[in-house]
């Protein structure tokens, strides 16, 4: 696995030369070194530039700019330019061009604008990546590949239907078992020949239920599919690594994930990533611990590991419906949020705002006016001149005693099967729970229920519906040995074909949480309910609001937290909590208010022995991260005024290069970066 060379933060961002004359980029370098700039990313959208035709390269100019930057002590993450094939491409060969959803064959345009299974466009794809690693195999400018550019659109063509049946056949061998799995004697689609199987599109399987759902009518046949595509994109990438390795086998490589992506499994693909690297562009509105789930989503896809911050925007985006200004303080604080939480760069998009097109107004570090006397500059200048004093955070590492379960699998099967409510939305619920979490005041690490879980006291698993045998044994050992385990209504109920387990609800989840549940009751958005506590946990006592489902509660062998008060379950349990093995397993058959979920994480957590990592007040957020011997903890005060924090030992302060300990004021959209001082 190849790591990066250079040892400083990474600070700079998309860098598009092609698009500006010599001249501009003599004033680039200029501007980059004013910033402390020391890694560009480029030429991810010049395939065009770099390939005019079938049998023709044009190298020269790139060739010359990344000389420039060197020279100049600037870094290159080499792009291959293949999100964004050229003109020429799609017209002579148009098996290239996806066929969407509706069944409707795409034109040549926008971007990601390509059918993964196309031969042709792979055939394009490894020649231009094998004539770009060849040529800058040995040029030392380059520290980090960077693969395509944000992976994403399915394809519905003949070329997939056919890598899908071959698909299918290497999963499960025999129609005989995959009309099994996916219980097609139902509606009377029993298969008897793989050409008969088609893909699940608008045409067939495939429809809108409400603006914005998209159901199956075959939940194993499209949570297949979603498998598939994501494999065949994954291939896609997996095919230029190879090529790149095989020049360039010690130098990083990478592409750039977005978040919380629905359509893609990123569990899968960072398996295949040297470093994971991701895309943050949070709204104004956006809740700080929204945005650090996604960073720690994105950090526990290899979570003994420090991650990259591809892109983020200096100031405004171009194509969210409201596209604000970062208010004064804000980017600072951002990039800080995103080294708390384990990035080892500051990179952004774009260098230099484009002239025309749809990006035009979306911010840069160089701005339209062409200089950087403008406030978004000296914030861009602080953060660089600061990014120079933190080299010894760089590779250092979470360690979290909490997690959040998440599934990729879980979250396709979840939102696209029919029945109870066919509105749920499944990051609202883990949102939910992660803000319990967050308000810990301590790490939280966001997994793959797959995952080793014997390093956490405690794990949250929100709606975890999809399940396959290794997932739920996983757990039930984690529980038996001694771990705490939060899980909800919604939870345990499929295997991984969308198949029910049998034998009651919440199947996987029966034994463990001691419970028999003999219906889920959806409620409409108007309903409401409550529970009434059987005694006080912690600090709730009372009475607490729900909604959107109630189980009806059987108990076999746990004990009731809570009871429903009104409708025909009045007085059944609605919140368990189960003894098995030397664990604890907590079951919340319905969605109470969130004070009830943040009081409830936060007693058993206190239970688990989890304590924070320094007490804060509200509106801070604290964060830790470790390397030598050395903790280094990080204090981010996302408040509109001025905090006094409570330093009971002493600690170095990396930013100001001072020693601190008692009484600390920590300023609004400030940072802290804390040094253990050892005595």
């Amino acid at each position: 696995m190849g790591k990066i060379k250079l040892k400083k933060f990474l600070h700079g961002g998309d860098y598009n030369p092609d698009q500006w004359t010599e001249d501009v980029w003599e004033k680039d370098i200029e501007f980059m070194k004013y910033y402390n700039v020391n890694a560009v990313s480029m030429p991810i959208f010049s395939w065009a530039q770099l390939q005019p035709n079938e049998d023709e390269f044009t190298f020269e100019w790139l060739d010359k700019i990344i000389n420039k930057l060197y020279s100049n002590g600037i870094h290159v993450i080499l792009a291959t330019p293949t999100a964004s094939q050229p003109a020429w491409l799609s017209k002579k060969y148009p098996d290239v061009l996806p066929v969407d959803i509706h069944g409707r064959k795409r034109k040549h345009g926008a971007r990601q604008n390509y059918c993964p299974n196309s031969p042709n466009f792979k055939n394009a794809v490894r020649r231009i990546v094998e004539e770009m690693a060849k040529r800058y195999k040995d040029h030392p400018a380059v520290i980090m590949w960077h693969i395509s550019n944000e992976y994403g659109p399915y394809c519905y063509c003949e070329n997939c239907a056919k890598a899908f049946r071959q698909w299918l056949k290497d999963r499960y061998k025999t129609l005989d078992e995959l009309n099994k799995r996916w219980n097609t004697a139902f509606w009377g689609h029993t298969f008897y020949d793989w050409d008969e199987i088609e893909v699940p599109s608008y045409l067939n399987e495939e429809y809108e239920y409400l603006p914005g759902r998209q159901k199956s009518s075959f939940q194993g046949l499209s949570l297949d599919y979603k498998r598939f595509m994501s494999d065949s994109l994954l291939n896609l990438y997996k095919m230029e690594v190879e090529i790149i390795k095989k020049y360039m086998p010690d130098v990083p490589v990478t592409t750039n994930l977005m978040g919380p992506f629905k359509p893609l499994d990123y569990h899968k693909w960072a398996k295949h990533m040297d470093i994971v690297s991701w895309d943050n562009y949070p709204s104004i509105k956006d809740a700080p611990s929204s945005v650090a789930f996604k960073h720690d989503l994105m950090r526990g896809l290899k979570r003994d590991q420090s991650f990259i911050l591809m892109e983020q925007t200096p100031s405004q985006t171009n194509w969210q419906w409201y596209n604000s200004a970062k208010r004064p303080g804000m980017i600072r604080l951002l990039s800080y949020h995103a080294i708390a939480h384990g990035a080892d760069s500051v990179l952004y998009f774009q260098w230099r705002q484009s002239v025309a097109s749809c990006e035009k107004f979306h911010s840069a570090m160089v701005p339209h006016v062409g200089h950087l006397e403008t406030r978004v500059s000296k914030e861009l200048k602080k953060i660089g001149d600061e990014l120079l004093l933190l080299d010894e955070i760089l590779e250092s590492t979470t360690k979290s005693e909490v997690a959040l379960l998440f599934d990729w699998e879980n979250w396709w099967a979840l939102e696209e099967s029919m029945g109870f409510r066919n509105d749920i939305s499944y990051l609202e619920h883990v949102d939910a729970y992660y803000r319990a979490l967050y308000k810990l005041k301590t790490n939280v690490d966001v997994v793959d229920p797959k995952e080793d879980l014997t390093r956490y006291k405690l794990v949250v698993a929100p709606l975890l519906y999809l399940l396959d045998e290794e997932s739920a044994k996983n757990i039930e050992n984690y529980v038996k040995n001694g771990g705490i385990f939060i899980t909800t209504y919604l939870s345990g109920l499929v295997d991984e074909n969308d198949r029910v387990i049998l034998g009651g609800y919440p199947g996987w989840f029966r034994k463990l949480c001691g419970i028999w549940v003999e219906e889920i009751d959806a409620l409409f958005p108007d309903m409401k309910n409550a529970i009434i506590l059987e005694k006080p946990i912690g600090m709730l006592d009372g009475k607490y609001e729900c909604d959107f489902i109630c189980d009806v509660i059987h108990l076999e062998g746990a004990r009731a937290l809570a009871h429903y008060e009104q409708d025909y379950y009045s007085k059944m349990p609605a919140v368990v909590e189960n003894d098995y093995g030397n664990g604890k397993a907590i079951y919340i058959g319905t969605r109470p208010e969130q004070r009830f979920i943040e009081g409830l994480v936060k007693f058993y957590a206190e239970k688990a022995g989890v304590q924070p990592i320094l007490p804060v007040p509200e509106g801070v957020e604290v964060t830790k991260r470790e390397k030598n011997g050395n903790e280094y903890v990080f204090l981010l005060n996302f408040n509109g005024y001025d905090v006094n924090i409570e330093l009971k030992d002493e600690y170095y302060e990396l930013i100001t290069q001072k020693v601190l300990g008692g009484k600390a004021t920590l300023a609004s959209k400030e940072v802290m970066i804390l040094r253990r001082l050892k005595g």
